[in-house]
This record gives structure tokens, sequence and C-alpha cells, in this order.
């Protein structure tokens, strides 16, 4: 079969491949190959994201930050759908996480202590009790998942890339300068550049490579929809506790979405709820909010894959040409609009954005060169 000869290889279409071949894209020919029948099947698709400034690693933190302008005024055309929507985030605290959420409000940025009875107000159901501090971050948005991911793909064919699905890579070789890779149909592609942009199966794809892996550890979150009987959730905060054992904020309006915050180690796959993590995250939620649960409408699970040091991994491998984008956690949706462009400009060696320079280093994946894996 002829080998189809472009500038990029993006294996994984996800929310990381799609923000890295839109980027790339407007100055090379790339080609995103995709295992699934759909891109986004996996974490992306499952992702009910939300941007707060404060959440994650410190490279994340940067990332968040510098994607929050393209979250508010995406260019024109990227989608019909706003990206943004307003949402508070509550962090409360039991007797014994009030040292945990000092500690956060000391460390945040536009994070503030608000009285319980605020809280109540905004949240009738909020038991008396449960909480002896809290904390609000007013500045924070739900973002569209689906609208950013399809804009994406949308701007990486509008600038001549190829979306390949059911190309799932099953070898991987360098040879005279350029990166190939042989879909399981037969078809291959060659490239001076290949992104690892794959996920939960990123080591999967290094080891295809013959490149190092990163230790990369896929964990297990799950979420479920609750019905939230006579109340009118539709512009109440996320809440959560300050140790991140479960949260619960508006879903469609008039639901719930709830979850353990669970980080169950898992191989790559498609993952699937287990019983236990929703009994967990009912009954946690059932003793800060006296919202009583008779049935769960909707139950799924995601993977979120982290490295080592749970920072992201942008840039290049000790392979020349091999380039890493996965590791990136639970920050992957808040951070993909700066993170496509901190890729961007490593492929084509020039300096990030001034708004990036910090997470250059953060992100480096030859940080863990010197680690056995």
């Amino acid at each position: 079969m002829d080998t189809q000869n472009t500038e990029i290889i993006v294996i994984g279409a996800g929310m990381a491949g799609a923000t890295t071949a839109a980027h790339l894209a407007a100055t090379r020919r790339v080609a995103l190959l995709e295992a699934e029948e759909s891109a986004g099947y996996h974490a992306t698709g499952r992702s009910a994201a939300i941007w707060i400034r404060n959440y994650g690693s410190p490279d994340a933190r940067i990332l968040t930050a510098a994607s929050r302008d393209f979250f508010e005024a995406p260019p024109p055309g990227f989608t019909e759908t706003p990206l943004a929507r307003p949402r508070a985030v509550i962090h409360l605290a039991p007797p014994g996480q009030v040292p945990h959420l000092e500690a956060m409000l000391a460390g945040a940025t536009d994070m503030q202590p608000i009285a319980i009875e605020a809280v109540r107000r905004l949240v009738p159901v909020l038991r008396p009790g449960y909480a002896a501090m809290a904390a609000i971050e007013p500045d924070c948005f739900d973002i569209e998942v689906a609208a950013l991911h399809q804009g994406f793909l949308k701007l990486a064919r509008a600038r001549g890339g190829v979306l390949a699905l059911r190309h799932r890579a099953g070898r991987i070789w360098r040879q005279d300068g350029l990166w190939h890779a042989e879909a399981g149909s037969g078809a291959r592609f060659a490239a001076p550049h290949l992104v690892n942009a794959a996920g939960a199966w990123g080591d999967e794809v290094a080891d295809l490579a013959g490149v190092r892996r990163l230790g990369l550890q896929p964990m297990r979150r799950t979420a479920c929809i609750i019905d939230p009987g006579p109340h009118d959730c539709a512009d109440w905060p996320l809440l959560g506790d300050a140790d991140h054992t479960w949260y619960v904020r508006p879903e469609a309006r008039r639901k719930l979405l709830l979850s353990p915050a669970d980080e169950t180690p898992s191989p790559p796959c498609d993952a699937q709820p287990d019983e236990l993590d929703v009994a967990v995250a009912v009954d946690r939620m059932a003793q800060a909010l006296d919202i009583p649960v008779s049935r769960i409408e909707h139950r799924w699970a995601g993977l979120r894959s982290f490295t080592p040091d749970r920072g992201l991994a942008i840039g290049e491998s000790e392979a020349p040409g091999f380039f890493w984008m996965v590791g990136q956690g639970g920050y992957g949706i808040q951070t993909a609009p700066a993170a496509g462009r901190l890729l961007a400009a490593l492929v084509d060696g020039r300096a990030p954005d001034a708004d990036l320079a910090a997470a250059v280093p953060l992100t480096d994946p030859r940080r863990f060169a010197g680690e056995r894996r």
C-alpha cells in the first residue's frame, strides 16, 4: 500500500490531538490518526469540564490561565455555541478539613472565604453543621466540551488536516529521518514529526515507536446524574469538599452531576463505572446536602492519565521528532487552547508566547529521562 507523506502525524483525536492538529495545521500538513470510530470516544467524550483557575499542578495553572481568552472569545467561526458559562465553585470544609482549606486560600488566586449562611442562600439544601468553613472561587465557568472539541477538529480540517478514523496504529518506526505509522488497515503515513496524543495509551504508543515510556498511570473517574427533586439547581455553584472526596454540579440545567472524585488505577481501557464508587458518591454528598437519591439516572466512567509527578508532558522526547502531548490528568479540557499553542511552538522550533514560557520547563517530557520505567 502507498505511503501518505505528510509533515506531522498526530496519534489520537481526543482533545489533546484535536488542539494539536488545529494549531499545527496552520503551517504544516497534518494527519490525525484515531483508533476508534469517532474522535474523542474516551476521556474527552466523557468529560464535564469547568474552568477553575486554582485547579491542578503549577504547569496546569499556567496553561489554564493562558487559555481563558480563547474560551471567552474563540476565533470567528470556531463554534456557534458559547464555550463558557459562568459557574462559581465553592469548597466546603468539615471541621477536620479546615487546615487544608486555609492552606488552599493562602496559595490561591481569586479565592476568598464565604460565610456558611451565604452558601446556604445559594444552595438551600446544605445541611446545618456539615461545614465549619467555606471558600468561593466566583470567577469560574462551565466549558462546552463537545463544542470545543468539534471546533478544533473543524479548524484542523479547514486548514487542510486529515482526520483518519478507525486507524489504530499497529506499527510505528523511524526510517531515513521520517516517522512511519501503519494502521491495522494497512494504511501508512510518514512525516518528520510524530505527536503522541494517545491519552491513556500514550506509553503503549511509545512502546510501538521504541521510545522510552514516561510512566503514565491512567486513573478511573466515576460520575453519575441524579435528580435534585423539587429544587431548581440551574444556578447553583459547583460544590465539593476541601479534600476533594466528592463534588456535585448542575448538569443540563435541571439535573446534578455527582462524582466521588475517585482516582482508581486502571490499565488503558474502555472504562466502566463501579457500583461501589457510585454508592460512595451518593453517601458523601448526602452528608452535606439534603437531597434524597432514589434513582441514578445515568452513570459512566473515564480515564484521566497522570505522569509520575502529575504534571503535563508537552514537548520533544529524547528521540528526534517524537513529541509528547499527554499526562493531562483532570486538566486537559481547561488547558487545551494554550497547550495546543505551546506544542505547536515547540514543534516549529520557535519561542512560545510569553504567557506560556514559564510552563516550558515544567512540561518538558525529558524531565523523566533519569527515572526507571
